[in-house]
């Protein structure tokens, strides 16, 4: 037995090390990954499961990102490794990635960086230049930090990424992109026209103007669309149109906005006074894209500068145009007569529309088409989803009323920004400060019945709330801070996070909004389903007559009595009733009738002889009225302030943009996406504190923690004497 001893020691020792590399092993192939943040902002969402899952072809993700950089920057190149990673776990066989070694030589680096540069170059990702702390000196280098997303012909790219925030979302969408384009141009029957429009003309005048390009320019242009064209699958037809030539109508360009230049007569008679038009044109259908080539910039002291758009930027814009023409995205319906805003943001003469909505349409418009509608010349599709009604001021017929009403009933949701009030320019008021010369006139467009009849009310008045915007006041004023009282900040505790879509929405501010009162009894006869979304501050109070909204004349009411938190946005789901249910169908009127012509065929012997042989007043029909209506839903908050340009953000990233596309989202059934987007919300304001805590807080700190320490010295200090008076007692004894 004792010569076992030692071996018995080798193979406890040998096994030991078997298990080692068991576990190792396991652990490497294995292994698994728990997300322990409140968002789960370092796993993927299921909607990105669902997209890399059901690829049909394959995808390709090349990642250009220089090595070692400093912080923040090293910690997204590893949020893409684990990001992918990720995705690659979910993914079908179709879906690859790969990281490419850009990192600039002399550093120890692969040799074929360089071309790896070149190539990333050839996607359109370009170095960016960063700044960063090394021997306590900031220095600036230039880095990659960009990727690229080949699917099958298509390229989408990504080229400058210097955060994680909505990273998973810019994938995932842009994956979404590349799948409908794909099915888009294979479904296209005829091909899309790229015409370029420059008279040959301007080649004569061109060097005057500091254009010596120009006339290359329709060859190279050729040259662009040839190569995209062998990544579109052969959709597109290029065609280079001279004005100049008699062959060429008028008519044919004219119909187009294009940049059109006249010139008198130059060098000394040598070129002749001329006119010339210049412009390129994308056209499919009956849908056509216009874009100015030529830009005229008129600088004090140096002059009149002509510039030319770089050849080297129209594969992206040919390419970005080319996305809208052919509807790659979900439609989203948008009303754009009755005074509503104007969703394409045109400024005339340049100037900034106050009423813009461009932001939001650029903001939508990477995931939707929109698509305009107008009531008084045609219908609401029910192919729609989705309609947008964003502060209409022209009275609504009953017929238009009606179909809004029957679409509500077919399963199309609305999406409402109302106003209460209108703002009409008066020049009795004096002209100071905010608002200066306006009157607020209630609004009465006929969309309050049909809202009423569903169980919900906009109330003729504006919430004003302490806990506002507040305004910083130029020094020559005296400086400080000045409420704005009409602005209100929504805090976390007055938002509804029990909606996933809105759950990470922590905060956002409100701009001349008007409370909502919810009929209780409608609602719950008709068995819908009203949550409120968000609310005002319990310091809030209502501005009905004689509205001013000068912050010098604003103040919070005397008495708390007359303050309280007021509901300003809600989603309402249910099966609808129709308001026109037992109430005769509205007909179409036309407000000018042409009498002359009924006159004539009423006075024709035909027309007379029909009239007697055929009682046409007994034809009756049956269907096309729904006075139940299918599950829909409807937003409603009485803002179109939060749709205008003052207040969203062109990045997307706000929590006011993300909450206005989380309820798009909502609304077209993508709550998936609207999660996803809004799960790396950076806004996440403290806790409020009262001011009893405040005060509390501060006494512990200046006096409290003083008396707590010298308290615990007396403890520390009685049980030494106790010790001792215990130690000296037992040798005494």
């Amino acid at each position: 037995m004792g010569m076992q001893k030692p071996y018995a020691k080798y193979i406890k020792l040998f096994v030991y090390l078997i298990i080692i590399v068991l576990v190792n092993v396991a652990g490497m192939t294995l292994f698994f990954r728990i997300d322990l943040t409140s968002n789960k902002i370092y796993s993927i969402s299921q909607a990105s499961k669902n997209v890399v899952s059901t690829l049909s072809e394959p995808l390709t993700i090349d990642v250009f990102f220089t090595k070692n950089l400093p912080a923040p920057y090293n910690n997204t190149e590893r949020y893409i490794h684990d990001l992918l990673e990720e995705y690659a776990i979910h993914a079908n066989k179709y879906f690859n990635y790969r990281f490419y070694d850009v990192s600039p030589e002399g550093e120890g680096i692969n040799p074929s960086a360089r071309e790896n540069q070149k190539l990333a170059d050839n996607y359109g990702i370009h170095p960016v230049q960063i700044q960063a702390f090394e021997e306590d000196e900031v220095k600036f280098k230039k880095a990659y930090m960009g990727l690229v997303l080949i699917h099958g012909d298509m390229i989408e790219r990504i080229p400058t990424i210097t955060s994680i925030n909505g990273l998973e979302y810019k994938l995932t969408t842009a994956i979404q992109k590349l799948n409908n384009k794909i099915s888009a141009m294979l479904r296209l029957p005829d091909k899309i026209q790229v015409k370029l429009y420059l008279s040959s003309s301007l080649k004569f005048v061109a060097p005057y103007m500091g254009l010596s390009e120009l006339s290359e320019y329709p060859e190279k242009l050729k040259e662009i669309v040839k190569d995209l064209n062998a990544k579109n699958y052969g959709k597109l037809e290029y065609a280079y149109i001279d004005p100049s030539t008699e062959q060429i109508k008028e008519q044919s360009w004219k119909k187009y906005n294009l940049m059109h230049l006249k010139w008198p007569a130059l060098s000394s008679g040598k070129i002749q006074a001329g006119s010339g038009i210049i412009g390129l044109v994308m056209e499919y259908g009956e849908k056509v894209r216009e874009m100015q080539l030529l830009s005229v910039l008129k600088i004090p002291i140096i002059g009149t500068q002509y510039n030319l758009v770089d050849i080297d930027q129209m594969k992206d814009i040919i390419n970005d145009n080319l996305e809208t023409l052919i509807e790659i995205n979900q439609d989203l319906g948008y009303l754009a007569d009755h005074g509503t805003l104007d969703i394409s943001g045109f400024s005339p003469m340049g100037r900034q529309n106050p009423d813009s909505l461009s932001t939001f349409s650029s903001l939508i418009s990477q995931t939707y088409s929109i698509k305009t509608l107008k009531l008084k010349d045609q219908s609401i599709p029910g192919s729609l989803n989705c309609l947008v009604i964003v502060r209409p001021t022209d009275k609504f017929s009953d017929y238009e009323l009606f179909q809004i009403d029957q679409a509500l009933m077919r399963g199309t949701n609305l999406a409402l920004f109302l106003d209460a009030f209108k703002e009409v320019s008066s020049s009795n008021q004096p002209n100071s400060g905010f608002n200066r010369g306006l009157n607020y006139v209630p609004l009465d467009t006929g969309l309050d019945k049909l809202l009423a009849h569903y169980g919900i009310i906009i109330k003729k008045s504006y919430v004003l709330d302490e806990n506002c915007h507040k305004q910083r006041l130029p020094q020559s004023i005296g400086g400080g801070e000045r409420p704005i009282y009409f602005a209100p900040i929504i805090k976390n505790r007055f938002i509804n996070h029990d909606l996933k879509f809105i759950k990470s929405i922590k905060g956002l501010v409100a701009v001349k909004i008007s409370p909502l009162e919810l009929n209780e009894e409608l609602i719950s006869a008709n068995k819908l389903k009203a949550v409120k979304l968000f609310a005002s501050s319990e310091k809030s109070w209502e501005i009905s007559n004689n509205i001013n909204l000068n912050p010098m004349f604003l103040s919070p009411p005397p008495s708390n009595d007359e303050q309280q938190s007021f509901p300003l946005a809600y989603f309402i789901e249910g099966e609808f009733p129709s308001y026109f249910s037992g109430k005769p169908i509205p007909e179409k009127t036309s407000d000018e009738i042409d009498t002359e012509t009924n006159d004539k065929k009423e006075n024709t012997a035909e027309s007379a002889a029909k009239k007697t042989e055929h009682d046409l007043s007994k034809i009756k029909g049956k269907g096309g009225f729904i006075a139940k209506g299918r599950p829909a839903k409807i937003f409603l908050m009485a803002s179109s302030e939060m749709l205008k340009d003052n207040v969203l953000g062109p990045e997307g990233n706000s929590p006011n943009d993300m909450f206005v596309m989380n309820i798009i989202d909502a609304l077209n059934d993508r709550e998936n996406i609207a999660v996803m987007r809004s799960k790396v919300q950076s806004f996440n304001p403290l806790h409020d504190t009262g001011a009893m805590i405040k005060t509390f807080v501060k006494t512990f700190n200046i006096a409290g923690l003083p008396v707590l320490a010298a308290f615990l010295g007396l403890v520390v200090f009685l049980r030494r004497h106790s010790r001792k008076k215990q130690i000296k007692m037992m040798f005494q004894k």
